[in-house]
């Protein structure tokens, strides 16, 4: 009997197996990176993904600062130049901090990185009715440890995008 469950286990296999075909849809979609230029996907350049993961939606901080760093004004360089040519888009600024501090001092921070972010974007071209800001302070950290390490991602800006067009 174990022998006969086994060679119908196998051949159930064997036979779904037989089945794949990647270029059954008559593209190669399977074959080409997976999907590549499809609407919304990390290689659509209007979409928030490609805003997420090619431009960038972040940018980081030193301890106790809101002053914007080199690397963090390239970033935000991209991010207002993606956000001139997709003007459908609105964007709130998340302001973050670490857990180091009171409640109160972090939320004041994280205003401060939000509207460095703002002010930095506005003077790149982006309409100012395209951006609103908000502190998180310590509150929604991604990184959740007593090192360094933890506390430097936490020190940060993120810009989220919205559809729909700015009022």
């Amino acid at each position: 009997m174990k022998f006969v469950a086994k060679a119908i286990f196998l051949t159930s296999i064997l036979g779904l197996a037989a089945c794949t075909d990647a270029g059954r849809f008559g593209d190669d979609v399977y074959l080409n990176g997976g999907g590549a230029g499809v609407a919304g996907s990390a290689d659509d350049p209007t979409s928030p993904l490609y805003f997420q993961q090619a431009v960038g939606d972040r940018v980081f901080f030193a301890v106790d600062q809101s002053t914007l760093s080199g690397d963090a004004q390239l970033t935000l360089d991209g991010q207002a130049e993606w956000m001139m040519t997709n003007t459908d888009y609105t964007a709130i600024i998340e302001g973050h901090a670490d857990e180091q501090g009171t409640r109160e001092y972090n939320l004041a921070l994280g205003a401060r990185r939000a509207n460095a972010v703002q002010e930095y974007l506005i003077s790149r071209g982006v309409a100012p009715n395209r951006l609103k800001v908000v502190s998180y302070g310590k509150e929604r950290p991604i990184e959740i440890c007593s090192q360094e390490a933890c506390y430097s991602k936490n020190r940060r800006a993120v810009t989220i995008l919205s559809a729909g067009l700015s009022s």
